[in-house]
């Protein structure tokens, strides 16, 4: 494994944050090495500055995908802390339905976003959760959008296929025959589910105006890596992308407090959301 020197580590950090958003520290130096030593080694790079400098000249961005789908890979699992997804079928999903049934005779629309959707397993576990609560009522349509800044990860979620690791970290029994195929030695999404969803790249420090506005946002887990001005930036914009009467969810150790005074934090059962003021 390729060992990182002081003045690597400082500028790979500040090249990462520049292409990602997320910042790593000084203390990160075993993080660097263990996922980023297997890239400057396939390349024959003897240091990380050879890396680097590649990285910044390579027209492809071959080498920077690289990077950022090492360094994004963050833990992710089916129905990951209960508490938003009880949340939503016990809270917002209700409401929202009550007041689009209201404002209209005719279908209910609901547009929701996961900002930071990884490997899928967090809007899967939506679609879930709309699926037992309504079943396939057709008088209620939802749009399902996952993001993620990783290429890697949008691959895999969107052919919608897990090994049994992955199955099993968080996915009740119910739900595997219900929703899930096995194809070989992977499960793979059945196609009732996988059509209600779409996932595309986007890195969230870019503008995303395009997306349109959305009824529900899942944001949790990635502004925790963002320095404090980023975080000011993503949650800002992302209060334009949300409807008037919309709702925001984010990590169970995150908070909004200094950080987007357009937001308040609305409490139900366990967990805690976010409305615009």
């Amino acid at each position: 494994m390729i060992k990182i020197t002081p003045s690597e580590l400082k500028l790979l950090s500040q090249y990462i944050q520049t292409i990602s958003g997320i910042y790593l520290d000084q203390s990160k130096t075993y993080l660097f090495e263990t996922r980023l030593s297997s890239i400057a080694e396939a390349h024959g790079f003897s240091t990380f500055q050879d890396m680097y400098t590649k990285a910044k000249q390579e027209p492809s961005k071959k080498i920077e995908k690289q990077i950022i789908d090492a360094i994004t890979t963050n833990e992710t699992l089916f129905f990951r802390d209960k508490g938003p997804f009880e949340l939503m079928q016990h809270k917002i999903l209700p409401e929202l339905i009550d007041a689009r049934s209201s404002q209209s005779q005719l279908k209910t629309r609901i547009k929701i976003w996961s900002a930071a959707s990884s490997t899928g397993q967090e809007l899967y576990s939506i679609g879930i959760v709309i699926k037992e609560l309504l079943k396939n009522d057709p008088n209620h349509v939802f749009t399902m959008l996952g993001t993620d800044i990783s290429d890697a990860a949008i691959t895999q979620a969107s052919y919608g296929k897990y090994n049994r690791f992955e199955i099993e970290r968080g996915l009740e029994k119910r739900y595997l025959q219900k929703y899930f195929s096995l194809v070989g030695d992977f499960w793979k999404i059945k196609d009732e589910l996988r059509a209600m969803v779409s996932f595309k790249k986007l890195n969230l420090m870019q503008p995303f105006t395009s997306l349109g506005k959305f009824d529900i946002i899942f944001c949790r887990n990635v502004a925790i890596y963002f320095t404090l001005t980023d975080r000011k930036k993503l949650f800002n914009k992302l209060a334009d992308s949300l409807v008037d009467d919309g709702y925001l969810v984010i990590g169970s150790t995150e908070s909004l407090t200094g950080v987007c005074p357009r937001f308040v934090p609305k409490r139900h059962l366990r967990s805690i959301f976010y409305q615009k003021k």
